[in-house]
């Protein structure tokens, strides 16, 4: 079930500290100069096992005071359109300004719930202060400090509360098309999403059935040919409204996470001239924190200048990009030609079929024991660690459970060993993997 919440407002009212605070961790970078998130930011929030999607609108652009505000009005009226909920944060210290209040009449034209977030209230006197807020007319309005902390918990739940309430869409869901392989077609604009998705749905024969997706957009169809059956799921399609298709791109992107929600398997493709950006990056380290195959398409191969080691050369630049993650299938297509579509669906097919893969438990443990056999566990403060066995968790996202004496003292670099030892024996391409380490 996709949740997307975009955080709106001016700049420096707190965007980005609430941003790092919801997902835990120092993201976005922090400044008191306005305007300092010119990129947005996305990422994955957990409250009480609840997981849902956070972007940060952020998006100043330097300029005059009226390029400034058709700026964060358009980023608004995106999220208005894209996100289930939208936090609108303002800024206790200064007050009702102009633009809060012009955003304020966005919001409140808007179907979707809106949290009005007043920030820096950390003391009783703001407190006080704060109270003019209730005049913008906001239903939900939270009172916290997203430097301290304090009062987020409340805007969690409020949060957290609306994913339970829309749960019941999946009882909708047909189980068969839930049981195929669904493949997300992502990226940015003009990279040739709807032209690898042409070429590879472009014969009617080939369309079993079009169904309309559960999330708003997203058409899902079924593809049935040369004995390949699975669900692709269409972002390609994104719709240029005139108050939006100024920014594609931040457009694109919310559609994409709401679709890697979906997915089973990301195919992510890039312009072979302009390789993988930023953007590009923020999506990949989504779809693996999602726990999501991947298969990276590298698109408009026939229009590059060849040498002989072209391919190789590239693909090692761009797994270096990549990394940590670098166990995944890269394939050099043109979707216009029609070269290589067919082999990146049998990719995309083979991650799924490993990221369904159950190893059997004493095939596991002969491997894994014989591997920490060779290489043991470094000793912490003089304790010799010893890890016991190993199991396969029953979940989605290939996990393994380490058994030991002592699991909060393993450290990353033998973490990050296990893994590649799990990597060189078993056939997990393409899917990232997850590793705990359990009191035994």
């Amino acid at each position: 079930m996709s949740f997307t919440v975009a955080i709106t407002g001016r700049p420096n009212v707190g965007k980005s500290t609430l941003f790092n605070r919801l997902l835990e961790q120092r993201k976005a970078i922090i400044d008191d100069v306005s305007g300092v998130t010119r990129d947005r930011q996305y990422g994955v929030a957990d409250w009480n096992g609840k997981k849902f999607n956070v972007i940060d609108t952020g998006g100043f652009v330097s300029g005059s005071n009226d390029v400034f505000e058709k700026e964060i009005r358009k980023q608004v009226l995106i999220a208005i359109e894209e996100a289930n909920a939208i936090i609108f944060m303002v800024d206790t210290t200064t007050g009702i300004t102009n633009l809060d209040e012009s955003m304020a009449d966005l919001l409140r034209k808007s179907n979707k719930p809106v949290f009005l977030v007043v920030n820096k209230v950390d003391n009783h006197s703001r407190l006080l202060e704060a109270s003019e807020f209730y005049s913008l007319g906001f239903d939900h309005i939270f009172f916290l400090s997203s430097i301290t902390g304090s009062g987020t918990g409340e805007l969690l739940d409020a949060i957290t509360a609306l994913i339970e309430n829309k749960s019941e869409d999946d009882e909708l869901k047909d189980p068969e098309e839930t049981a195929l392989p669904k493949f997300a077609i992502i990226g940015q604009p003009n990279v040739g999403k709807s032209s690898l998705l042409n070429a590879l749905i472009g014969q009617e024969r080939s369309i079993v059935s079009t169904i309309a997706g559960t999330t708003r957009d997203t058409i899902h169809t079924h593809y049935n040919l040369f004995n390949k059956e699975f669900i692709l799921i269409d972002t390609a399609g994104i719709r240029k409204k005139a108050k939006v298709h100024e920014d594609l791109e931040f457009y694109s992107v919310i559609r994409a996470i709401k679709a890697m929600d979906e997915a089973d398997v990301c195919l992510l493709v890039l312009d072979a001239e302009k390789g993988i950006t930023a953007q590009d990056l923020a999506i990949f380290s989504l779809a693996v924190k999602k726990g999501k195959g991947i298969v990276v398409l590298v698109n408009k191969w026939d229009k590059m200048e060849k040498e002989t080691n072209t391919a190789k050369e590239y693909e090692k630049i761009l797994k270096q990009k990549l990394a940590p993650f670098t166990d995944v299938p890269v394939l050099f297509i043109s979707a216009t030609e029609k070269q290589r579509i067919f082999k990146s669906i049998e990719a995309g097919l083979q991650v799924f079929e490993n990221r369904e893969r159950k190893i059997p438990g004493a095939q596991l443990n002969e491997v894994m024991l014989k591997a920490i056999e060779g290489y043991h566990p470094p000793v912490v403060r003089g304790n010799a660690i010893k890890i016991k066995y190993v199991s396969q968790l029953p979940t989605h996202t290939p996990s393994f459970a380490f058994f030991c004496n002592y699991p909060d003292d393993i450290k990353t670099p033998y973490r990050n060993y296990l893994e590649n030892k799990i990597r060189e024996k078993f056939n997990f391409n393409g899917v990232p993997i997850r590793i705990f380490f359990r009191k035994k």
